[in-house]
């Protein structure tokens, strides 16, 4: 067999399951996370990603603010119907230290993620991600999202689409706490 055709078969398989799992997490009712304590919570990887000008982004730029991280794709069901929360969420606590960054895992990159963020109406930050960043997320499916701590550590992660209510007390308790 040609190595090439094995490659796209696995590729195109891959893909498959990525959608497979975007339709469960839609249909199920909402992943809820307990957040870690402060003294069990690991750092989230650091990542350098380009934003929709060109500019690079890192996780690190928002040391001191909570963190609302999610990998999503335009093509994700369940992606698509979590933007809107997150939306909310930005707007409500941005002046109590949350920042909202979206990683969008789209293949084709800002030719589809522009003309989505202008119809959704996205005011937070987007950036492109990548399979190294995915890898060191331990990402499989999506969507998925991470609360990060004002120091820079996983507080509470989400596989699978959130349930609001759920990470919207996680939000209040992390933004509450000053360190």
């Amino acid at each position: 067999m040609d190595c090439r055709f094995v490659r796209c078969l696995i590729r195109a398989m891959s893909f498959a399951l990525v959608l497979a799992s975007c339709a469960v997490a839609a249909d199920a009712p909402g992943v809820r996370a307990e957040l870690q304590p402060a003294d069990r919570r690991q750092p989230a990887p650091e990542f350098a990603l380009r934003d929709a000008s060109g500019s690079q982004v890192h996780l690190s730029d928002y040391r001191g603010k909570v963190v609302l991280l999610d990998f999503w794709a335009t093509w994700c069901h369940g992606c698509k119907q979590e933007i809107p929360w997150f939306v909310e969420f930005d707007r409500k606590y941005r002046s109590s230290g949350l920042a909202v960054v979206g990683i969008s895992m789209d293949d084709d990159g800002w030719k589809v993620v522009t003309p989505f963020l202008k119809t959704a109406g996205v005011p937070y930050q987007i950036v492109l991600g990548n399979e190294s960043t995915a890898k060191n997320y331990g990402i499989e499916g999506m969507p998925d999202t991470f609360l990060i701590d004002r120091e820079g550590r996983i507080a509470a992660a989400y596989n699978g689409m959130v349930e609001k209510d759920s990470l919207g007390k996680n939000l209040e308790a992390l933004l509450a706490r000053t360190q």
